[in-house]
């Protein structure tokens, strides 16, 4: 046993966990608090002519949904950073104290800050997503069987902040105005750098250095690929700009949501055509493009809690639940209440069924399929309301449709990730992962612009009907998906012999 895990293994428990672990709990916990209250609230402030920045609603909608999109794009640098650069511990101190900056640009009652403050946010949360559960994984040594439980405790965290936060945050955006709400957005996340630094001793030095770090031979070629990553997002932006007719929100929004839709071609061309990959693993690529496309759109709908569901919530809702006054942001707490009661029975009948479950595209299809369910409800419940409120139950049922949605398609996501993935190309295969819901929100964030004189019942009835259709077209591909990712590659070192 080396020093490391010896050190570990005497020190007092938490939970029978090394007491890293109550250390990223606390940090994640409040992180996400932060991330959630922020979400919730965000459209509201961005449309609000009054205390607001008054943006029309589907530009509104638009900056929120390629602010969601550029935190997920972003996530592909954070974990680049933490394995060739700083290592996770620091980066993740680094995309904390971003946050932070964001929030507080955020309480500010200026347009210039509340857009910085916006993209300080993405890009800390970029920094810090990736990083803080591999910190949590790297806690174990190989073989752990403590690892499975400690992601359940880990995520219980993440559930506790979610749920919590729009409630909060909720509240005192009602009661004192945006800014106080903001500003409670970065007490949390302040609270969490403060558990993470005075835990830097209960995680052993683990994260402290990267993996993989740039040598000075790399160096030369890194700058060279950023310079041109530079030059060619500056190109993107000006076309944007010029197709716009000048700068502000809405070029932005357009640039980058070219770069979300072409990133992921980018990707899956580099891996089709490759020499490093085989034939078989080739194969392999191509089974994972209908899968790719199924979390692309099942994202795309289910981020929209944040943009269309927020102001379905907020001017199409009666806002009183049971005689209980209730406001906007109640609803984004349904899905991790739902996630804390459902998550545990999947598991179960996952357990039970084992072999005999379904099949990694059946999942995929299954969760695609609840979620376009879930915006036929929402059309069935604009259509019946007609110029009157809808009632709040029509939402709540929505949200937990989508939970159960999401139970089939994101525990599955990374692991039909690590099996279709090159052995060669295994860490791109995960930021490919990330990039579903990033080109998922890019849609949206063009969608609601071309859509903004439809009735929300034919918006949501034809998303709906879109997202079923794909779903049946994923279900029938699944038995080809499946042989596939039962293909053996003669040369696969990931099979124990």
């Amino acid at each position: 046993m080396s020093g490391t895990q010896q050190d570990i293994a005497e020190e007092k428990t938490f939970f029978g966990h090394p007491r890293g672990l109550m250390t990223l709990f606390t940090t994640e916990l409040w992180e996400r608090f932060s991330y959630y209250g922020m979400r919730a609230i965000l459209l509201l402030y961005l449309t609000d002519q009054a205390h607001g920045l008054g943006l029309g609603e589907s530009l509104g909608q638009a900056v929120v949904s390629i602010y969601g999109a550029s935190v997920y794009l972003l996530s592909v640098l954070g974990g680049w950073f933490a394995d060739r650069v700083f290592g996770a511990r620091r980066t993740v101190l680094y995309g904390g104290t971003v946050i932070v900056s964001g929030h507080l640009c955020l309480a500010l009652p200026s347009t210039g800050p509340a857009y910085a403050g916006i993209a300080l946010v993405a890009l800390g949360t970029g920094l810090l997503k990736p990083n803080v559960s591999t910190m949590v994984g790297a806690l174990y040594e190989q073989g752990d069987t403590r690892r499975d439980s400690a992601f359940s405790i880990f995520y219980m965290g993440i559930n506790i902040g979610s749920f919590s936060a729009p409630f909060v945050v909720g509240f005192l955006r009602r009661e004192f105005g945006f800014h106080v709400a903001f500003a409670a957005a970065a007490v949390g996340m302040t609270l969490a750098l403060v558990a993470y630094l005075l835990g830097r001793r209960t995680l052993h030095g683990r994260g402290d250095t990267p993996p993989n770090p740039l040598t000075a031979a790399d160096r030369p070629t890194m700058i060279k690929v950023s310079a041109a990553v530079v030059a060619l997002l500056g190109v993107v932006f000006a076309w944007s700009a010029w197709r716009s007719g000048g700068v502000g929100p809405r070029p932005v929004v357009d640039a980058i949501s070219y770069v979300c839709f072409l990133a992921p071609i980018a990707y899956f061309v580099m891996l089709l055509r490759s020499p490093l990959v085989t034939p078989v693993e080739r194969q392999r690529v191509r089974a994972y493009i209908p899968l790719f496309v199924a979390a692309m759109l099942f994202f795309m709908l289910f981020e929209q809690a944040a943009t269309t569901l927020t102001t379905f919530a907020a001017s199409r809702t009666q806002l009183d639940l049971f005689g209980i006054e209730i406001s906007p942001e109640f609803f984004q707490s349904v899905n991790p209440f739902s996630i804390v009661v459902l998550a545990p029975v999947f598991a179960v009948i996952w357990i039970r069924l084992g072999d005999r479950g379904p099949s990694i595209g059946q999942k995929f299809a299954t969760g695609l399929l609840l979620a376009g369910i879930s915006f036929a409800v929402t059309a069935l419940a604009s259509s019946v309301a007609g110029d009157n409120l809808a009632s709040p139950l029509w939402l709540v049922a929505v949200y937990v449709i989508q939970t159960l949605g999401e139970l089939f398609l994101s525990p599955v996501g990374l692991a039909a990730t690590t099996v279709l993935a090159p052995r060669a190309f295994l860490s791109q295969m995960m930021a490919l992962w990330f990039l579903a819901p990033a080109a998922g929100q890019a849609i949206t964030a063009q969608l609601v612009q071309a859509t903004e004189d439809a009735s929300d019942t034919a918006y949501f009835g034809g998303l709906a009907v879109v997202t079923i259709v794909v779903a049946v077209v994923v279900f029938a591909l699944a038995p080809w998906i499946r042989r596939h990712t039962d293909v053996r590659d003669s040369a696969d070192v990931r099979e124990t012999s």
